[in-house]
Order: C-alpha cells, then structure tokens, then sequence
C-alpha cells in the first residue's frame, strides 16, 4: 500500500494528535537549540517545513535568537493612522464576536495587524494582556518576521496561509513561552494579504482547533468582504455608464484602489496597481503606460494619453526600498514616475530576484523564499499578481527583473 502523502501545512495544527503540550515543548526546544544552534535536528526530532523555512529567513535577516526585535511601536498619532488605512477598523466587530469569546475562554488574546505585521488591536483578559506586554506585544509593535523572527502573524503573512507556532518553534527565545495562531485576510479582488488576525497566549493555553478557528473566520471574513466590494463596484458602474458612453475611445473606471469596475475599448486587469498618493492629471503605470486620471464619484477615469500609450515604456531606474514599512516599489521612466507599496512576500520575491539578474525559476524562488522547493504554485501565483503590476519589467523563463533593480535596506 503506497505511503499517505503528508497532510498540508495550511491550518495544521502545531500540536500532533495525542501529544502531551510540555512534553512536546521540552522536544521543540531540544531541537530548536540544536537546529540554530547549527547542529541540525536529531533523529526522531524533525522541525515542520514551515517553521524550518522561517528560521533560515530569520536567520538570514541577521536577528539574534537570543534577543528580540527593536523595532519601536507606533505611537498614538502613528497607530490611528495605520488603523484608519488599513481599512480593517468595520471589520472588527465580527472579528470580536466571532473570536473574543474564544480567546478568553482560553486565556488568550486577539490580535489584528496590518498586511506589514503592525499590531493594530489587542483586546482580551487583562493577565494575559500583561504577559503580552512584558514580550513587547503591545499595540502598535512590529511583529513581521524581519523584526522578531518565526512567529504566526509574521510566518502567515510570507505564506499567505494560516500559521500555528507553538512554544519554541518561535525564533526569539523570549517568544519560546507562548503559542499563536493566525490567519492573513486577503482582498478579495486581488487576493493580496491585507491584514492578519491572530490569536495568542501562554504555551500552555495551545489548543489543537485554535488554528482552524482563526482560519474559518478569516475566510468568514474574506466572504463579507467580497460582498461589500461587489456593492462598491455596482454603484461605481452607475456612475461609469454613461461617462463611457458620452466618450470617444478607450477607458476604464477604477474604484480609489485600483479595482475596475468598467472599461470600453481597452484590456485592463481586474486591478490596476495605482501609485501611491494619485492625483488628477498624467498617470504614468509600468504595466499600461502613459495615462490620464480625472476623478469621478467613488473612483477614477482612466483614458490613454494617446494612440502610442501602451505598456513597454523604459524604466529609468528601479529602486525597491526595504527600508520602508511597509516596502515600497519606485520606478522612473522617460514619462514619470510610479511609486506603490509591497505586500511582505512580494517584496521578497522581488529582492531575491534584484539580487539574482541572471533569473531564477519558480522552484528556485520557492526553495529561496518559501523554504520550499515544490510550492511552485504559490510563487507562480504571486508572481503573476506582480507582473499585471510591472509589466514587462518583470520577465519569466526564468523569472527576472529586466532592468537593473537597487535594494535600499536602510
């Protein structure tokens, strides 16, 4: 009888079926200790393929297991405004009668940050509350992976799929205590991640179903999303019909984040990728080229500049800026100048490609960002999310930049 394929990682559960929590924390920490330690894991003590990927990454972004990251919180100023532009603030209240009740049935917290790790509500018991300020999780902290290493909303935010991490499968050995669970909520048109819930607590409130909690309600919540987009986009297309009509060649209408709602005579995405901070007036995209935007009830007008305006105008520089949070894409062109922020996985794959200009195929990129060799699939994906973004500034066979690309880290 052929062996069963290994269950996929997406919501599994950190504790095996019929494990014993403390036993199987002293056997996480043996070979964590081992394993960053730079021995490598002993027979009988494999570390999960996910929580391997993320120590090399952690390991790679040069953070010390022995410490923990410095990355100061927001301020108040700072985190009501990521809050308000994160757009995540309506969907809180599901989010707490959905998952509060759980988390303090269990001694935990809910946690909801922003698509760049930043904790932007923590609600819950105030013991565990107080735990979680003595680790630094507090509101307004950075909880990516490039700050504080392997954990559930950083780990779930490269992977884009739900993540448990238990005891000392963290990388920070102040983290080594606690056990998380999160989930990233997608948008609904573009599937990229634009938020992640979480909950979180002491190792020994670890339940085998939390993952799987966080998960459904997370698609729950994806669901109720894409209902209020497709409202969004049907009021939007009232007030596109009859500017399309009264006008003489190609356009498209957009909401203010780049979905389109509506096109005549033109093939556009189902998003475009706006630049940062759009105004009335020239409107240059690597993907489409040279452009014009005028503002309309709820959205954009976007019309060609001219019969020339197509997508494979030159860039004259790329820089992709790390150093941001979240990470931001810059490029100039002959034509001007687009500029948008990265989700944390896209901004890897697009380092890793920078730092590689001869190309790297899909399997490369997996086994380099993924930790994973075989998860083509996934990078494939997310690399086609960006080129309808790049253009052909992004090539494939194999992947590259095609132009050269500087990396800012700081």
């Amino acid at each position: 009888m052929p062996t069963p394929a290994p269950a996929p990682e997406r919501a599994q559960s950190a504790l095996p079926l019929g494990t014993d929590p403390r036993e199987h924390a002293r056997r996480l920490q043996r070979t964590r200790l081992a394993v960053l330690g730079g021995a490598g894991p002993r027979a009988g003590q494999p570390v999960r393929t996910v929580i391997g990927a993320s120590w090399r990454r952690s390991r790679g972004s040069g953070l010390d297991p022995a410490g923990a990251g410095e990355v100061p919180a927001l301020g108040d100023a700072a985190l009501a405004e990521h809050r308000r532009a994160s757009g995540l603030e309506p969907l809180m209240p599901l989010l707490r009668s959905r998952l509060l009740p759980a988390a303090e049935a269990a001694g935990q917290i809910v946690v909801v940050a922003d698509a760049g790790g930043r904790v932007l509500w923590r609600e819950g018991g105030a013991a565990v509350r107080r735990r979680a300020d003595a680790l630094g999780f507090v509101e307004g902290s950075a909880w990516d992976e490039r700050a504080v290493g392997t954990n559930a909303i950083g780990t779930s935010i490269v992977t884009g799929e739900a993540v448990h991490v238990f005891a000392a499968e963290h990388y920070a050995e102040a983290h080594t205590a606690w056990t998380c669970a999160a989930a990233p909520l997608h948008d609904p048109v573009t599937r990229e991640a634009i938020g992640v819930v979480d909950l979180s607590g002491p190792a020994q409130t670890v339940h085998q179903s939390t993952v799987a909690l966080v998960d459904a309600v997370a698609r729950l919540v994806e669901l109720e999303l894409r209902a209020e987009v497709e409202q969004r986009l049907a009021a939007l297309r009232e007030v596109a019909d009859p500017v399309l009509r009264a006008l003489d060649g190609p356009a498209a209408v957009v909401t203010p984040d780049g979905a389109t709602a509506a096109a005549r005579e033109v093939e556009v995405p189902r998003r475009v990728w706006l630049p940062t901070g759009l105004r009335p007036g020239p409107l240059w995209l690597p993907s489409l080229g040279a452009w014009t935007a005028e503002a309309l009830p709820g959205g954009w007008l976007l019309r060609p500049a001219g019969p020339a305006a197509g997508a494979g105008t030159t860039a004259t520089g790329v820089v992709l800026d790390l150093s941001a949070r979240p990470a931001v894409l810059r490029v100039a062109s002959g034509e001007g100048a687009w500029e948008h922020p990265l989700t944390p996985r896209h901004a890897d794959l697009l380092t890793t490609l920078a730092r590689h200009p001869e190309g790297l195929s899909a399997a490369q990129l997996a086994a380099a960002v993924l930790g994973d060799a075989d998860r083509t699939v996934t990078v494939r994906a997310e690399l086609s999310r960006v080129r309808r973004a790049l253009g052909p500034l992004l090539a494939h066979r194999p992947y590259r930049l095609a132009v050269p690309c500087a990396v800012v880290t700081g």
